[in-house]
């Protein structure tokens, strides 16, 4: 099928819901490295790798090696037979997890990964009352959607009771009205004002992402989470980290996003960037509270043989390129550049923000002028001129203002160059100043 065909049979044939993104839709045929090819030859340089799901490069070949050996071997047995692969892989997990986590629980996405941490906290501390944070997103199910805090992605009216919705540390937006060096964390803080008021007293969890990545790649202040958590804790919740988008090394130096901070996770999700590419989720926690999830539960695709191979590939490979060394470094290289397109255009780029290989830029109409109204006409207007020049990006932020910047983590320092030059190219052309 040529491009015009596989446009018109998604219309016809898949729900109208499912999201593309471009004004026409960019029909993807193969891809190899952090290029991206469509189906009318055309050449694209990736900086948003699946959703951050092509965690290392499209077609990594140590990793398909893996997923060829398998697929020969054993494609799929369900959770109901152990096999070699996924206690390999549970044990190469353990051994790189924080906290005495060595016992795994794996699902087919990030979606599962967060109901069973939440079902889990819910079981061990007797508790069904949770915190998430506003602007998060957790997922498409039912007790996903109630914790998503970012109404463009809330399909459903809230329809699991007992989620609560703390300030989110968008330093740039804060909900205070106050600047980072002298809020003293008062959206931390905040958090124990909400458990009072708006719960029984006694929480299972805290949900948060290190970085939330729907909400626009919000880095929260120094302190955020330690503040945060010693509350959430002083209440009998658990800390349940998502690390959907942050994990494996994608913040740089670290493997975990929760790193950069002092405050250790009872219970740790993860999926996208842990099989490159390949369906697989996982909720990590300490033996004494895995043991509390008691009855019968399976994962029909959870620890599949070969996710489970590519998966732990992934690993080795992540080892052997010390890959949170190199997106610390390279991430550095990528944001010099968001910076000096700020100073090149410092009227409409109003933040860049994020952690080693997530990074943003958020589109305002005049930060010179301290007016911080979201740009989404604006952003539209720069993410088509950027796809007409060859860079694929992501957007983000409750408000369609952001610009999500994560390609695969074995991108060039070459690559990040052209990419941020694209970049700046199609800002002129959209009339960014």
């Amino acid at each position: 099928m040529n491009a015009d065909e596989v446009r018109r049979k998604h219309r016809e044939f898949l729900f109208p819901a499912t999201m593309n993104y471009y004004a026409e839709p960019l029909v993807v045929d193969h891809a190899r490295g952090c290029t991206v090819t469509d189906a009318d030859g055309r050449d694209y340089l990736d900086f948003f790798g699946g959703i951050l799901t092509v965690s290392l490069a499209h077609g990594e070949e140590r990793v398909n090696r893996a997923v060829r050996v398998q697929l020969e071997r054993l494609s799929h047995i369900s959770s109901l037979y152990p096999t070699a692969p996924v206690v390999e892989l549970a044990e190469m997990l353990a051994a790189r997890a924080p906290g005495g986590m060595t016992q795994s629980f794996f699902v087919a996405s990030g979606t599962e990964a967060d109901e069973t941490a939440v079902m889990l906290a819910m079981r061990h501390t007797g508790q069904s009352e949770l915190v998430a944070l506003r602007n998060g997103y957790s997922g498409r199910s039912m007790l996903a959607q109630s914790l998503t805090a970012h109404g463009p992605w809330r399909i459903l009216p809230q329809q699991v009771p007992g989620v609560k919705h703390a300030h989110a540390p968008y330093c740039y937006r804060c909900d205070f009205g106050l600047r980072p060096e002298t809020c003293g964390l008062a959206c931390a803080r905040d958090i124990e004002a909400l458990i009072k008021t708006t719960t029984t007293g006694r929480i299972a969890g805290f949900l948060a992402e290190p970085v939330q990545g729907v909400g626009g790649f919000v880095v929260p202040p120094e302190g955020y989470f330690e503040v945060a958590v010693e509350i959430v804790r002083k209440y009998g919740g658990l800390f349940i980290c998502d690390e959907v988008q942050t994990g494996f090394g994608r913040t740089g130096e670290h493997l975990w996003g929760h790193q950069h901070w002092g405050a250790v996770p009872d219970v740790m999700t993860m999926a996208k960037g842990i099989a490159n590419g390949l369906p697989m989720g996982n909720c990590m926690t300490r033996p004494e509270i895995a043991e509390s999830l008691k009855g019968l539960t399976i994962s029909t695709f959870g620890g599949n043989p070969v996710s489970s191979a590519a998966a732990k590939a992934t690993l080795e490979v992540i080892d052997a390129e010390e890959v949170p060394a190199r997106s610390a470094r390279l991430g550095a290289r990528l944001r010099a550049g968001l910076d000096a397109l700020r100073a090149r255009f410092p009227r409409n780029v109003g933040d860049v923000r994020g952690l080693g290989l997530m990074q943003a830029i958020e589109l305002v109409a005049d930060e010179t002028a301290g007016d911080r109204t979201p740009e989404a006409a604006l952003t539209g207007r720069i993410f088509e001129a950027a796809r007409e020049r060859g860079l694929l990006l992501g957007k983000g932020g409750l408000l369609g203002n952001v610009f999500r910047i994560a390609p695969p983590m074995l991108v060039t320092e070459a690559e990040i160059d052209e990419g941020v030059r694209l970049l700046g190219e199609a800002l002129a052309a959209a009339g960014a100043r």
